[in-house]
């Protein structure tokens, strides 16, 4: 399946899409391009709130906060190694019995998962500024984050899906 209907069905069936995924087999870059989907949609998702905020500020061109996001965005890139590590460490700690591999499988796909939603945010944040619209929709990322996070995380350590 290619990228854009698997991020779909992932919302219908994503113990489904994570085997998928494992059975592939352990490949790095192709759990870093993952992350980097994910980070890209962030990225591209900040552009409305730059934009708003140079010309708050009455600046001539949003380039110089743009490009201080997109440093910023790549800057996160071991951050999140960590988190799919606690992430299994954790399960481990309640019984896991998955990989280090596919501990990163699961954080990073929930993470390119919720990517689109990043763009709704930034067009929230960039469109009609700080408030409660802005606040629920990020409660409601966050929240949806978690859970796919959660359920993942749960079929990458459960045994069952280890190739």
């Amino acid at each position: 399946m290619t990228v854009s209907t698997d991020l779909v069905a992932t919302w219908r069936h994503p113990r489904r899409i994570l085997r998928q995924h494992l059975a592939r087999g352990p490949s790095e870059p192709f759990v870093l391009s993952f992350l980097l989907v994910f980070l890209a949609l962030a990225f591209i998702g900040q552009w409305p709130v730059a934009a708003r905020e140079a010309f708050l500020a009455g600046e001539p061109s949003a380039s110089p906060r743009i490009l201080a996001r997109a440093l910023a965005v790549l800057a996160t890139i071991p951050l999140w190694y960590g988190l799919a590590a606690l992430g299994h460490l954790a399960a481990r700690a309640m019984g896991g019995q998955g990989s280090w591999y596919a501990a990163r499988v699961a954080l990073f796909w929930a993470l390119a998962a919720v990517g689109p939603l990043m763009l709704l945010q930034g067009l929230v944040s960039g469109m009609i500024g700080p408030g409660p619209a802005l606040t629920a929709v990020t409660l409601g990322i966050g929240v949806a984050f978690l859970w796919l996070w959660g359920t993942l995380l749960h079929e990458a350590e459960t045994g069952a899906a280890l190739t």
